[in-house]
């Protein structure tokens, strides 16, 4: 009789070790982030990586006993690799970075958890695309058409082949969520507010008070001179008493601004 259960035989092993925060996204739980991987043929150090349930969007450097690798490496039998995060300590010179931290045009799109950090993020002048029925497969299409930084708190997401570029959102609060970004972007030279509408996105635009006075809160035709209409939606800004109140986020914001490098 056929056994009801048949074990997996792997020819080869190899341990890796997952340095700064990047134990706290393995799929299972180890010692100090060692993982003892099991294999046959050579899979990519990349699959292999993501199999462990971290995003390679999260890797800056790889490194094996005969120097730093890219994505492509395959995996060889009794490796010891090393796996580290953006700004994660001291690291021999010459090694290969893989982690992207810098965008020629900062434009994101965003999935259903980050509602309220599309806000911010448009607040402080950046283009996000966000939408809360966006399928993982639409968020993908539109990263790689508009050219597009996903901003995930979905794992899954991050693993897609064609995805090229990313960003694992690792915090609950949006204060922290955009200071990651602007960290990790190197950003926060390009913060300017009144350039997007926070609920659609569209481009902010001057406009003379007289061609939308009817439209005014009487308090605010009377004290306010200034005013910037959205190109798709018409909403109309301002900066009333509740920019108070943004100054105030703000600062907390820029306390979160690296200054030791130890963290993106």
């Amino acid at each position: 009789m056929a056994s009801l259960t048949q074990k997996s035989v792997f020819a080869y092993s190899a341990r890796l070790n997952f340095l700064g925060y990047l134990p706290e996204l393995l799929s299972r739980r180890s010692a100090a982030g060692a993982v003892s991987y099991p294999f046959n043929q050579n899979p990519s150090i990349k699959d292999v990586i993501e199999a462990c349930g971290v995003p390679h969007t999260e890797v800056d450097l790889i490194l094996t006993e005969q120097g730093s690798v890219d994505f492509s490496y395959q995996l060889q039998d009794r490796d010891q690799v090393r796996v580290y995060p953006l700004r994660h300590g001291e690291v021999p010179a010459g090694t290969r970075h893989l982690a992207e931290t810098s965008l020629d045009e900062p434009r994101f799109i965003l999935d259903v958890h980050l509602g309220k950090l599309t806000r911010k993020l448009r607040l402080l002048g950046f283009d996000c695309r966000y939408r809360n029925d966006f399928a993982d497969e639409q968020i993908v299409e539109l990263s790689l058409s508009e050219k597009r930084t996903v901003l995930t708190r979905d794992r899954g997401l991050l693993k897609y082949a064609r995805l090229k570029s990313g960003l694992l959102i690792r915090y609950e609060r949006d204060l922290e969520q955009a200071a990651q970004v602007l960290n990790r972007y190197a950003l926060w030279g390009q913060i300017a507010f009144l350039k997007r509408c926070v609920s659609c996105n569209g481009p902010l635009l001057p406009v003379a008070k007289a061609q939308i006075a009817a439209d005014l809160p009487p308090r605010t035709a009377l004290y306010c001179s200034e005013f910037w209409r959205c190109r798709d939606c018409l909403q109309i800004y301002w900066q009333g008493a509740h920019f108070h109140n943004l100054d105030e986020w703000l600062r907390k914001l820029r306390a979160l601004q690296l200054t030791d490098g130890r963290s993106g």
